[in-house]
């Protein structure tokens, strides 16, 4: 593959990780113009089903070649894939509403690296690598220290911190699902479908949590920035970017969405980052590295 190529697809997965890491940031900020969770949520989903309904339609008629359609197996499968992408914003969004920091959020959801490794080791019924093993060991002391639960003042909601264990749980189902169901048709599809499937469990939840008149002026205000950012742009940069960059490499650069969201926290919601976090933090991406160095392929073709 070629140097061009590589890095061409090294700036569109960082680009898509960055506005994933931008996400956690602007729920927080419309959490504190009183929306609810199920209205940051509907709009983010019905806004995103939308925009990959438009993207589907013009890909139908840019496309020279026939555009292979998704059988009713295909479907159905990703569907009930999908309805982990509806579960892991739920939980992510309610560990925000539950004042766990978004700093803290993200690191939570990051523990899908050593979660991914025990989902490999279950459904192939093999051993971890010693690679795999040292850098779950560096992923689970880095979170210590970047969730800084090591500090006895530190006051986290127990819930809370459940809620973004349980977003990584699901955002683990969601990048194994997707990585193995309906290949052979479009990634444009495949993303409509889970999101559908998604969305059909945001709708569960929003009517069982909404006590209160839904306030559709979320559409405007964030539903716009949380659909582009959570649900259109990032799936279709790592879409195209991944396969440039193969899935080492492109790992490790789609951990740029742990500092960004740190940062943006930081910068934007003022939260305190101490020292001891940024060393966890900083654990966690060189565990990342450390898991897929020898995944990177730098051959020309």
């Amino acid at each position: 593959m070629s140097k061009n190529n590589i890095l061409k697809g090294v700036f569109l997965v960082a680009l898509g990780a960055t506005s994933y890491g931008m996400l956690a940031t602007f729920v927080k900020l419309a959490y504190m113009e009183n929306y609810t969770t199920a209205e940051v949520l509907t709009s983010q989903f019905t806004l995103g089903l939308l925009g990959l309904i438009l993207i589907n339609f013009w890909q139908k008629t840019q496309k020279k070649t026939t555009v292979i359609k998704a059988n009713s197996k295909d479907i159905k499968q990703l569907l009930l894939a999908g309805t982990s992408t509806g579960f892991t914003g739920i939980f992510y969004y309610m560990a925000v509403k539950l004042d766990i920091p978004v700093s803290i959020c993200i690191v939570l959801l990051m523990q899908t690296v050593w979660m991914g490794v025990l989902l490999e080791m279950i459904l192939t019924k093999t051993l971890p690598s010693k690679r795999k093993i040292v850098s779950v060991i560096i992923v689970l002391v880095g979170t210590v220290l970047a969730t800084n639960l090591i500090n006895a003042d530190s006051n986290l909601s127990i819930l809370g911190l459940g809620s973004g264990l349980l977003a990584a749980v699901s955002f683990t189902a969601t990048m194994y699902t997707a990585n193995s169901i309906a290949l052979h048709i479009s990634s444009a599809q495949r993303s409509l479908y889970m999101l559908i499937g998604g969305a059909m469990m945001v709708a569960i939840f929003a009517l069982i949590t909404q006590d209160r008149p839904f306030n559709f002026e979320i559409f405007v205000k964030w539903g716009i920035i949380l659909s582009l950012f959570g649900t259109i742009i990032p799936p279709l940069l790592l879409t195209a970017g991944f396969p440039k960059t193969g899935i080492g490499l492109g790992s490790i650069v789609s951990s740029l969405e742990l500092p960004v969201s740190v940062l943006m926290a930081y910068f934007i919601l003022n939260e305190s980052v101490i020292a001891l976090q940024w060393v966890g933090i900083t654990m966690i991406l060189a565990a990342i590295v450390i898991m897929n160095m020898d995944l990177i392929n730098f051959r020309k073709k």
